[in-house]
C-alpha cells in the first residue's frame, strides 16, 4: 500500500470582486468593508490542504468492491470500477485555520461570510489535488465520486469510514476528522475517489440538489432514474 501524500502548500487565489458579488455586497458599503477586512484576515491564515494515495481493486463481489483490504458497497462505484485496477482515495479541504478566526459572537452574517470563502478554498484545493494526480500518474481522463454526495442509493456516506482508513492519519496529517455520524470537520472539506474511465462520471450529475456552488456537472435526470439517484431536483 502506498504511502499518503499530503500536499499542504496550495497556493489559493481569492477574488475579492467576485465572492462581493455572489454574496450580493454593494461596493462600497459597510457591509462590502466588512469583508474585505474578513477576506484579507483569511488570507493570512489560510493553509488548504489535500492528502491523497493510490489503491487497488483486489476483488469485485457484485455491488461491493474491495479496495486494498477495504470494502466498499455501492453498485455505482462497483459498475464504475468494473474495468479499473488502480484507483485515488483523497480528501482536501480547506483547511484548519479559517475556524480559528475570532468572529463577533453576534454575527451571523460574518459566519456566512467566512463559509463562503472556506467554500472557495476547498475548492480551488480539490482542482489543484486533481492536477496533481495528472500530472504525477498520467491515468488519462478521470472521473470521481464522493461517499454521501447523490444520496445512499448511489455510495452511503458510511463509506467515509474505510475510505478514512485507506488515507491513514488523516486528522494528523490535515487535521480533517469524521464525526460519529461520518460528517467532515472542518465542514468545508471533501472526500472520494479519483479513477480513470472513457466515459467520465460525477455524482453531481445525479444529484438534484439546487443552487450549490460546489456543482461541477449539470443534473441528468434520466442518469439518476437509471442509477437510483435521489429524484427530481
Amino acid at each position: 500500500m502506498s504511502a499518503p501524500i499530503v500536499l499542504d502548500t496550495i497556493s489559493v487565489t481569492f477574488d475579492e470582486a467576485a465572492l462581493r458579488e455572489r454574496l450580493r455586497l454593494a461596493p462600497g458599503s459597510d457591509e462590502a468593508r466588512e469583508f474585505g477586512v474578513l477576506l484579507e484576515r483569511a488570507r493570512a491564515v489560510g493553509r488548504p490542504k489535500a492528502l491523497y494515495t493510490t489503491a487497488f481493486v483486489a476483488a469485485r463481489r457484485g455491488a461491493t468492491v474491495v479496495l486494498n483490504a477495504e470494502t466498499f458497497a455501492s453498485p455505482v462505484l462497483a459498475r464504475n470500477l468494473r474495468s479499473v485496477e488502480r484507483v485515488f482515495p483523497y480528501v482536501a479541504t480547506c483547511g484548519v485555520e479559517y475556524d480559528a478566526l475570532p468572529l463577533p459572537e453576534e454575527s451571523m452574517l460574518c459566519r456566512f461570510w467566512l463559509d463562503e470563502i472556506k467554500a472557495e478554498a476547498l475548492e480551488q484545493a480539490h482542482a489543484a489535488l486533481r492536477r496533481r494526480i495528472e500530472e504525477q500518474f498520467r491515468p488519462g481522463k478521470l472521473a470521481g465520486m464522493n461517499p454521501g454526495a447523490s444520496g445512499i442509493a448511489i455510495w452511503s456516506i458510511t463509506d467515509q469510514r474505510p475510505l478514512f482508513r485507506l488515507l491513514g492519519d488523516v486528522e494528523g496529517l490535515i487535521g480533517v476528522r469524521l464525526t460519529e455520524s461520518c460528517l467532515m470537520i472542518p465542514n468545508k472539506s471533501l472526500s472520494g475517489l479519483f479513477f480513470p474511465s472513457e466515459f467520465g462520471f460525477d455524482n453531481c450529475a445525479v444529484c438534484p440538489r439546487a443552487g450549490c456552488r460546489g456543482r461541477r456537472a449539470p443534473y441528468d435526470p434520466r442518469m439518476a432514474a437509471l442509477l437510483g439517484g435521489c429524484g427530481k431536483p
